[in-house]
């Protein structure tokens, strides 16, 4: 027997609060970092900076099973294994200090994933998270 409900009324409605996204971008994130990255991008392609914003902490930040720091840990994670993308890393190693993780934690996710994606892009991101976390402490009175 086929089901005639439309897809869309199957489906859980994803959440998307454009509001809710900017306060959490807030939250995460410097006032520096947000310039150096969105009015670019804004400039590049115009709408594109404010549905990152919307869709990403609007939405998958506001789901509600995992902890923002919990969301950190995988970002360095996934960042790392990932690859070529120090920006970004950079960006999430300062944001993984605003919501409470401690430097030491954040250096041990690199020798945590050593033996999953491989010595040299562990090192990597740890050469990143490094850079990262001196300029954190030297912008810190």
């Amino acid at each position: 027997m086929t089901n005639t409900t439309p897809l869309s009324e199957q489906l859980t409605p994803a959440r998307f609060d454009r509001e809710e996204g900017y306060r959490m971008l807030d939250l995460l994130q410097e006032q520096a970092t947000q310039r150096a990255a969105l009015p670019g991008l804004e400039q590049l392609v115009p709408g594109f900076a404010d549905w990152v914003v919307t869709a990403l902490f609007g939405g998958t930040y506001l789901r509600g099973q995992l902890s923002l720091r919990d969301r950190q840990l995988l970002n360095l994670a996934a960042l790392t294994a990932f690859g070529g993308v120090d920006p970004q890393l950079t960006g999430h190693v300062k944001t993984s200090l605003r919501v409470g993780l401690t430097r030491e934690e954040i250096l041990e996710v690199f020798a945590h994933l050593a033996p999953y994606i491989g010595v040299p892009k562990a090192l990597a991101g740890l050469r990143v998270a490094a850079a990262a976390l001196a300029e954190t402490a030297e912008a810190t009175p």
